[in-house]
């Protein structure tokens, strides 16, 4: 793919500059006859099969009356512009080349020299482009549009010099054969646990002829990529849908569909544009039809390449328009991100500052897992020609750091887009024409450099169930980060199956809070530390207390801490309490026992009197947020009680002193006093 800048501007120099008839530069009659037949023959050019003008014939002329007269400046003026106009750049170059080195070539504007950096810019010239724009820069009298583009070209060049110097490591595999085909596949998107690649096959409708696009999915088989499986009919249609985006657990699909307004493809599929962005859940085993994404995201303009972030809250896409008449602005994206609401639906969309999107064009967007990284292509950064892809990361004060350039070789002076980068930041996979390839556009894989890797991700597998019945539970789940207090990831378990899957940076504490109507609420706090080359998810499963069930066995308020050896709260406890407020106060007929217990270790009259005020203070909270004293008893056990787990065989367990002390190591005598030291409720009335 070409530079679009140069192929416009070069249809506008063809335009403006060649000699008139009976103005030619040679004496030679025979020359100019030719000349002025290949204009007549360029006028009546035909259509190739690929659908563009067919200029041979013209050229042809243009080189007879060259070697009629090899100094006849205007004939290959004449070649160059037909041959670019043509789609052959290289014939264009050479041409300009030979133009440059005639010894009586001259030139009051400089234009040669502008259209030949930019031809050479475009086909990864950059020694040659850097030169002949620096000559240009020579001429004074150039217009201020084109003195910017040729500083444009002189910025660029300089950049992509340097970086050849320096290139990073790049070995970009074809995925094979399961995905790719003779059909062009891109716009790649993985579920989070690496099994399942949804992309875009651009394939020939049997009915009409014509070509569309549609989603294919592919699993992961120990490495291999099975063949690809299209999505089905009521998400493919007999229109166009494109670049898609899991959400972490692969259940939730946002999608662009084109041509909307329409009805009775897969569903209700009007919208506000040309294109829009769709929306689709999989129930079980089945994916439900896809509506309008709800909210404001829609919009009289074309919406596109749809990124979900990990925790489900964020949306980034590209909004398109038509701006300008020409070059590289002409079709214009840029980056916008929306904010799911509390009613489901996505807020009005903000575009993201002007450090990312340029007055020029950006796609391709991709928010990895860990929540902060964006990558995306773009043709308005400094780079390496056409689109280039970069990476950005959001900043603790919310802003983004400005975009640096993924390097040559990933980058060239072709376009690079439709980028992924999987969740633990070491591969990543884009699509490309390159040589040696199934087809036109294949998916590669290859490792990131580590310079532009984001954090490293892993997700955690679970399923949630009743504790008597053990059937699986659909139910909402929030993740927060205990240190900043934020929600990471709020999602739900599948109905059908219980299963949950979600993605979270590693090395950081977590508070697990489930709740669903009917059951005791569910809480733990886990720390993600996971070893330097784990790939291991993390699993925990999420039993579910149900509230018509007599129980006397404690339930954890896994999620409350104290200062050390005292019963002040810490603030993070309030994560938990606040939640637990609202659903005693919800359950006004419950009443329970609010318990504190500590570990073996120290003063037992001490631990005694510790228990007691921090049970009393867990009380004390709860009645401040509102919920009536009556339903409420607190009482502290100190080491009197230990905790109790069962084991492998089935049998109850105690954490008692004696039980701890024949551990095998320091550190799973220190988790057991930690597993003795907590804050739990148990019912007495319900």
């Amino acid at each position: 793919m070409k530079n679009l800048l140069t192929i416009l501007f070069v249809a506008l120099i063809a335009s403006c500059s060649m000699a008139q008839p009976g103005k030619w530069n040679t004496k030679n009659k025979k020359a100019i006859k030719l000349v002025e037949a290949g204009m007549d023959a360029a006028h009546n050019a035909p259509i190739d099969q690929n659908g563009r003008l067919d200029f041979s014939d013209a050229i042809n002329y243009f080189d007879k009356a060259i070697a009629k007269d090899p100094n006849f400046t205007d004939a290959y003026i004449l070649k160059a512009e037909y041959s670019m106009r043509g789609g052959d750049p290289e014939a264009a170059i050479q041409a300009y080349h030979t133009l440059i080195a005639i010894p009586t070539f001259t030139t009051s504007t400089g234009y040669v020299y502008y259209d030949l950096a930019n031809l050479e810019f475009a086909n990864g010239m950059y020694k040659e482009a850097l030169e002949h724009a620096q000559k240009y820069a020579t001429y004074r009298t150039a217009p201020d549009d084109m003195k910017q583009e040729n500083q444009w070209i002189i910025l660029n060049s300089e950049f992509a010099i340097e970086a050849m110097k320096n290139p990073v490591p790049f070995d970009p595999v074809n995925v094979g054969s399961g995905v790719n085909t003779y059909d062009p596949e891109y716009f790649p998107t993985l579920t989070v646990d690496q099994n399942n690649l949804l992309f875009t096959r651009r394939v020939t409708n049997e009915r009409t002829g014509q070509w569309q696009e549609d989603f294919f999915i592919s699993e992961n088989d120990n490495g291999y990529w099975k063949t690809g499986e299209p999505m089905p009919t009521n998400i493919n249609t007999s229109f166009n849908e494109g670049a898609p985006t899991f959400a972490p657990d692969g259940k939730t699909l946002i999608f662009v569909g084109c041509a909307v307004e329409r009805v009775g493809y897969g569903g209700n599929r009007r919208g506000y544009g040309s294109c829009d962005l769709f929306i689709t859940q999989k129930v079980g085993t089945k994916w439900l039809d896809p509506i309008n994404l709800p909210g404001m995201v829609n919009t009289k303009h074309w919406e596109t390449q749809p990124s979900l972030s990990s925790d489900g809250k964020t949306l980034y896409f590209i909004r398109g328009q038509i701006r300008g008449t020409g070059g590289r602005a002409q079709r214009n994206g840029d980056i916008y991100m929306s904010k799911l609401q509390e009613d489901g639906s996505w807020g009005e969309a903000e575009k993201l500052p002007d450090n990312i999107n340029t007055k020029y064009s950006e796609s391709s967007c991709l928010i990895h897992p860990d929540g902060k990284t964006l990558y995306f292509s773009s043709n308005g950064h400094i780079g390496m020609g056409g689109y280039d892809l970069y990476m950005t990361q959001l900043q603790p004060d919310g802003s983004w750091s400005d975009p640096v350039n993924l390097g040559y070789p990933i980058n060239t002076h072709h376009d690079e887009n439709s980028l992924l980068v999987f969740a633990d930041g070491k591969l990543a996979v884009f699509a490309s024409d390159r040589p040696g390839g199934l087809g036109s556009l294949d998916l590669y894989q290859f490792v990131l450099p580590e310079t532009v890797r984001p954090t490293k991700t892993i997700y955690m597998t679970g399923t949630v169930f009743d504790i008597v019945s053990r059937k699986k539970l659909g139910a909402e789940f929030s993740l927060k980060d205990l240190e900043t207090g934020e929600e990471v990831v709020r999602s739900y378990s599948d109905p059908m199956d219980g299963s949950f899957l979600v993605s979270l940076p590693i090395n950081k504490k977590y508070a697990l809070f489930v709740n669903k109507e009917g059951y005791h609420p569910y809480t733990v706090n886990f720390d993600l530390v996971v070893p330097e080359n784990s790939e291991e998810p993390y699993h925990m499963d999420v039993p579910l207390t149900p509230l018509s069930q007599p129980t006397s066995g404690e339930i954890a308020l896994a999620n409350v801490f104290f200062d050390l050896d005292s019963d002040k709260l810490r603030p993070e406890s309030f994560l938990e309490l606040n939640a637990f407020a609202a659903f005693l106060k919800a359950n006004p007929k419950m009443k329970i026992e609010l318990q504190g217990h500590t570990d073996s270790q120290g003063d037992d009259a001490h631990n005694m009197t510790l228990s007691q005020g921090r049970a009393k203070s867990v009380y004390n909270y709860l009645v401040q947020q509102g919920v009536d004293a009556k339903q409420l008893t607190h009482k502290g056990y100190g080491e009197t009680r230990p905790s109790t787990f069962t084991d492998a065989s089935g049998n109850e367990v105690k954490r008692t002193e004696e039980w701890i002390n024949a551990l095998p190591t320091d550190k799973a005598k220190k988790d057991a006093h930690q597993q003795n030291r907590r804050t739990v409720y148990i019912v007495l009335e319900n």
